[in-house]
């Protein structure tokens, strides 16, 4: 079964860095995609990162581009968000997701693994 936890939250100013972690356990082989989701209080789920296919394409959001950059290390199972010129804007919780075979890598609906998020605050 496969598990993933975050970890890396916090509460940070605007214009500080936060890095987020995603430790994986359970997979029966590496997942097509990986990636990371935040929801803000009265939002809808939001595609902020991911990585796609053996070639590890990466995709952000508009909103994150320049900012966050998410990486993996395949060895460690582990999935990493690196945040910078946090925003206000950027408060949510975040979550990181798995899918195993093919997905829309920024399209929550496509993924079927989740974590239980992990909250971050960006104070103006």
């Amino acid at each position: 079964q496969v598990q993933l936890v975050e970890s890396g939250g916090g509460s940070v100013q605007a214009g500080g860095s936060l890095r987020l972690s995603c430790a994986a356990s359970g997979y029966t082989y590496r997942p097509d995609c990986v990636g990371w989701f935040r929801q803000a209080p009265g939002k809808e789920r939001e595609g902020v990162a991911a990585i796609y296919g053996f070639g590890d394409s990466t995709f952000y959001a508009d909103s994150v581009k320049g900012r966050f950059t998410i990486s993996r290390d395949n060895a460690k199972n582990t999935l990493y968000l690196q945040m910078n010129s946090l925003k206000p804007e950027d408060t949510a919780m975040y979550y990181c997701a798995a899918e195993l075979r093919g997905c829309r890598p920024l399209y929550a609906s496509t993924y079927s693994y989740w974590g239980q998020g992990t909250q971050v605050t960006v104070s103006s």
